[in-house]
């Protein structure tokens, strides 16, 4: 529904990269499991399947990976330009991923996040949260978005809200589409059910 703010931050969010680290699936498994996603009750948050350059799927819109670059139809990502690892072999600090968020806002970039971003805040372990990472787009001051803890923000039908700032559903579906397009998963049920945990889903 276009008046819910849920729907309209949340909407084919995940990308769906079964076959990337660390799930690495077979192609056959990796259908499988998208499959389960494509069927689950929350499959409207569920976006591109991620596939490596070459891999041929039948009926399903793709996001396809290689030399650095990430081709989804007529978009194209580029990696450290309009797309950034959140996680794997390295985490990049607060202060990276604020920058290149505020750099993409000022620049009038759309850009993808990608990798590590399983939790919806961050954890003892270093990883950013993807609610943080949400809302570090929506409403700017992004290392202190990126660095708020669990029940800093608030998501329902009417708002996305943050201290005493509050985006509609038109704002949240506007950064979607001119700043913040997706982000990539290697699991789907993981993000999906710690949105389930905080009542938000």
């Amino acid at each position: 529904m276009a008046d819910d703010a849920r729907r309209a931050l949340l909407t084919r969010l995940f990308d769906h990269a079964p076959m990337f680290p660390p799930a690495n699936l077979a192609l056959p498994e990796a259908l499988a499991e998208d499959g389960r996603a494509q069927t689950s009750s929350h499959a409207w948050l569920l976006g591109r399947f991620v596939v490596p350059e070459g891999t041929e799927v039948e009926g399903r819109e793709l996001a396809v990976v290689g030399d650095g670059r990430e081709r989804q139809g007529d978009l194209v990502f580029v990696e450290g330009v309009s797309k950034l690892r959140c996680g794997g072999a390295a985490i990049p600090p607060v202060e990276e991923l604020g920058a290149f968020i505020r750099r993409c806002r000022e620049d009038g970039v759309l850009f993808k996040a990608t990798a590590g971003l399983h939790h919806a805040y961050p954890t003892a372990a270093g990883e950013h949260g993807f609610l943080n990472v949400l809302a570090a787009a929506v409403f700017g001051d992004e290392e202190e978005a990126l660095r708020e803890g669990p029940g800093a923000f608030e998501l329902d039908s009417e708002s996305f809200r943050w201290r005493d700032r509050a985006a509609s559903a038109e704002q949240l579906g506007g950064v979607r589409a001119s700043l913040f397009h997706s982000i990539g998963s290697c699991s789907f049920f993981e993000p999906v059910g710690e949105l389930e945990a905080l009542g938000i889903l």
